[in-house]
């Protein structure tokens, strides 16, 4: 049975700046790792602290929602560093990206888990090791799609827990396929040996 954590208030946290999204997505997505995410809602605080992400870079990157340029759907993509990308996929689950790099250039970083901060056992059965569970558990949809994450309602925060390099596992990413060459890149990253990771045993990961 996987262990949940109880919740850590680190007085040192802080929420994450805009300039933070505004790098390159792939440094963005490794630097994540560790970062907490926080939902505020009306009556409780919902906390996840990130262990597993997925970079999205550009236009020509054919497992990117943006390779097929600017639509309804992937304006955010195209806004500027540091809000919410919300979509759904097959017409069931939800998934959290945030956008990076400059405004104008596609670019996101995909939440594929979090370890859970849970504040009692009435959310232990809710565990956020896959992209839909962590909308589920951070009680997120397409409501949120466009949400500036430098707000108050969602966002991330810095608790001083860097992630020392030889605990980063980069692997391709997962369930792209039908994008050729650029499903190889390693541009998945998760913290070695955690347990909330949605796939940690791949013959092809390594250290990065």
């Amino acid at each position: 049975m996987i262990e949940v954590s109880h919740p850590v208030r680190n007085p040192s946290g802080r929420k994450l700046a805009r300039a933070f999204y505004a790098r390159p997505t792939v440094e963005v997505a490794r630097e994540l790792l560790g970062k907490y995410l926080v939902r505020r809602a009306a009556r409780e605080e919902i906390v996840g602290r990130i262990v597993e992400t997925e970079a999205y870079v550009g236009p020509e990157d054919r497992a990117s929602h943006a390779w097929r340029g600017l639509t309804p759907r992937t304006a955010v993509m195209f806004g500027p560093p540091g809000y919410a990308y919300v979509y759904l996929i097959y017409g069931v689950h939800h998934c959290l990206n945030i956008v990076t790099e400059r405004e104008g250039y596609p670019a996101a970083v995909l939440i594929r888990a979090l370890e859970p901060i849970a504040p009692d056992a009435a959310r232990a059965p809710l565990i956020p090791n896959g992209p839909g569970k962590v909308c589920r558990y951070l009680g997120v949809d397409r409501t949120f799609n466009g949400l500036d994450l430098c707000g108050s309602v969602l966002y991330v925060e810095d608790r001083g827990e860097a992630i020392a390099p030889e605990h980063i596992v980069a692997t391709p990413r997962i369930g792209v396929e039908y994008a050729g060459p650029w499903s190889e890149r390693p541009w998945r990253f998760y913290i070695r040996g955690n347990p909330f990771v949605s796939r940690p045993a791949r013959a092809s990961s390594r250290a990065r």
